[in-house]
């Protein structure tokens, strides 16, 4: 089982040390336990796990594993959660968090502006089965108050929106939600663990994609859904296990080993963009950059209540449009064009022709996702060196 966890333990404690599981020979670095299944003494003990499996007890991988348990245990630990599902990808946590819960004729209220991937599974795969979802500005809480009925299910959002960076209050949309007793269900990949317990802001189920912060690293795909031990183990396991999106036990260890400098990184990296947003900031090539922390930012007070710090990801909007900024992009010597994020290495994303290409131009301006807007996604290389290939990039516009 777990060995010396000790809730009292401080941030950096517990991603180095929680939910660790040693072997006979008392390993330092996790144990790898590269097995599907799993040996039984007895005929009579297996019958018995597959009644109830005790809690250091496993069947099969694609519902357990020695190493599996470490990372859910551990991002549990720091989350403040009963209990975790690891999964095998973030868009694997994010659908089997919301369709393991939901039935058609089911009501679920989401915020408008989400990753292109969570659109579809609310706006095309839960309505083919029945859902009914509706969508609003998650800014207003007066939209989510018209929304919210007495039959509503669940309410999903980006607790930071992916690429805006709107800032969602989620204390004031659990109060509205609870109410009529709906499920609150936060993605809080941009936010991370280290700067927004979203539990404690009253979530009830909080996802993250692993392969963002949480590796940090670009080396694999992971996602985990957190929440109460009832909704883990009698919601969502049953559903991840019978449908197969579960974690391998090497994407766990290399997590393990991501989650022990977590902290570090992900506050290294926002001071970074912290200090290239307030390096850009009136710029005469960029129409807006977009920062929770900035005084112009819309939800500036709401991110200053709920968060400790303003996050790895900050946005600029190249004036000139997609040309304007395909040119800058193009330039940059330092910073990689992909569409990941959380990496230790910087990275742009044009989202508009790329995580929401799919998106009607309409849908795409009433989101804020002009032609100029650029993502950028803070590494750990040295700040003053981003600032400057940025700004030299932005000089030949």
């Amino acid at each position: 089982m777990a060995q010396n966890d000790n809730p009292s333990w401080n941030t950096r404690t517990k991603l180095v040390h929680a939910g660790t599981r040693r072997s006979q020979y008392n390993e330092v670095s996790e144990a790898i336990f590269l097995t599907q299944g799993f040996v039984y003494d007895t005929a009579e003990q297996a019958e018995a796990r597959f009644i109830e499996a005790g809690p250091d007890e496993f069947i099969y991988a694609r519902y357990g594993n020695p190493t599996i348990r470490m990372f859910e245990e551990r991002i549990a630990a720091l989350e403040g959660a009963e209990d975790a599902f690891a999964t095998a990808s973030g868009m694997a946590a994010v659908n089997g968090a919301v369709m393991s819960m939901l039935k058609a004729g089911d009501h679920v209220v989401s915020a408008r502006a989400l990753f292109g991937s969570c659109l579809y599974i609310l706006e095309e795969i839960l309505t083919r089965f029945g859902v009914d979802v509706t969508f609003v500005d998650g800014t207003d809480l007066d939209a989510w108050k018209a929304a919210i009925r007495p039959d509503t299910k669940a309410v999903f959002l980006e607790a930071i929106s992916n690429p805006t960076l709107e800032v969602i209050d989620i204390r004031a949309v659990s109060d509205l939600a609870h109410a009529v007793g709906a499920t609150v269900l936060v993605d809080n990949v941009f936010a991370t663990p280290v700067f927004q317990r979203s539990l404690e802001l009253g979530a009830d189920v909080v996802i993250y994609s692993a392969t963002k912060h949480i590796d940090g690293q670009g080396r694999v795909l992971g996602g985990v859904i957190l929440g109460s031990r009832d909704f883990i183990r009698k919601t969502v396991e049953p559903y991840m296990k019978h449908t197969g999106g579960s974690m391998s036990p090497f994407t766990a260890w290399v997590l393990l080993k991501g989650l022990e400098t977590l902290d570090l990184r992900c506050r290294a990296q926002a001071a970074t963009a912290q200090a290239l947003a307030d390096g850009l900031s009136g710029h005469p090539k960029l129409a807006r950059v977009i920062y929770p922390t900035l005084a112009d930012h819309p939800q500036r007070d709401v991110s200053a209540a709920q968060m400790e710090g303003g996050g790895t990801v900050l946005s600029i909007d190249v004036a000139g449009g997609q040309a304007a900024a395909f040119k800058m992009l193009n330039t940059l010597k330092i910073f990689t064009i992909s569409n990941n994020l959380g990496d230790a290495k910087s990275i742009v994303t044009h989202p508009a022709t790329t995580t929401h290409q799919r998106l009607p131009d309409d849908q795409k301006a009433a989101l804020g996702i002009t032609p100029g807007l650029v993502r950028i996604s803070c590494g750990l290389e040295d700040t003053g060196d981003l600032l400057q290939d940025l700004r030299d990039g932005l000089a030949l516009l």
